[in-house]
């Protein structure tokens, strides 16, 4: 049940944070980053903007997964709990990225420094989550990317109905579930920002930070 729990919030925050940054910074993707190769393509095609924060998006992303990676040794060194320090950390980039955005939104201009920097610190904040979920949530399913986890739901619903022992049968179920529930949240988390960036514009950022608390503190609970 806690597992469930956090990987619900999880990934409702990824789908809500992606889903909001498509929208108010010109098609930048923060928690899926490898999208941007695409919207690079499209910006390019169509000559619209944005394509810095694209450009920059996938090299930010890498440099904050390893800084997350030589923090935790760290912290693991000095004898101290990696997880409340990384989650924190989220946290903050979370905030600050909601308050750039109220600050500076709504964004005319992807490629003006306003827009790209508070489309980085998101794309950090969304790294730190990707970090922590590789290094110390492993056998959670996926948050940030559901395409691999449709695949697996798909395989495993056919694999079902073709008839399997009774043992992978439950396998396969439990399976599902897991992977149902974090892509129905994702799902949620990006119905929710569309409909508050809709209402709000760009002060829907100020959620993030509340769901990013609120995992930090279950997940750490333990």
């Amino acid at each position: 049940m806690h597992e469930t729990r956090l990987s619900s919030l999880l990934s409702a925050n990824a789908g809500y944070v992606d889903t909001a940054g498509f929208l108010a910074l010109h098609g930048l993707f923060t928690a899926h980053v490898t999208g941007n190769f695409v919207t690079i393509g499209a910006a390019l095609a169509f000559g619209t903007s944005g394509i810095i924060a694209k450009l920059a998006a996938l090299p930010v992303f890498c440099l904050v997964i390893a800084l997350v990676r030589l923090a935790g040794v760290a912290l693991a060194r000095r004898g101290r709990r990696e997880l409340p320090v990384l989650l924190g950390t989220k946290v903050l980039l979370l905030l600050a990225g909601g308050i750039l955005a109220a600050a500076f939104g709504p964004f005319a201009d992807g490629d003006h420094w306003q827009a790209i920097l508070t489309g980085m610190v998101l794309v950090a904040a969304m790294a730190v989550q990707n970090g922590v979920h590789r290094i110390h949530l492993g056998s959670m399913p996926p948050t940030t990317l559901m395409t691999g986890s449709t695949t697996q739901i798909v395989i495993d619903a056919v694999d079902l109905v073709r008839g399997l022992p009774e043992d992978e049968k439950l396998a396969a179920r439990r399976r599902i579930g897991r992977l149902a529930n974090s892509v129905l949240c994702f799902a949620a988390g990006c119905a929710a920002a569309a409909l508050l960036f809709y209402v709000a514009g760009t002060w829907c950022f100020l959620l993030p930070p509340l769901l990013g608390l609120a995992t930090a503190r279950l997940a750490t609970a333990q």
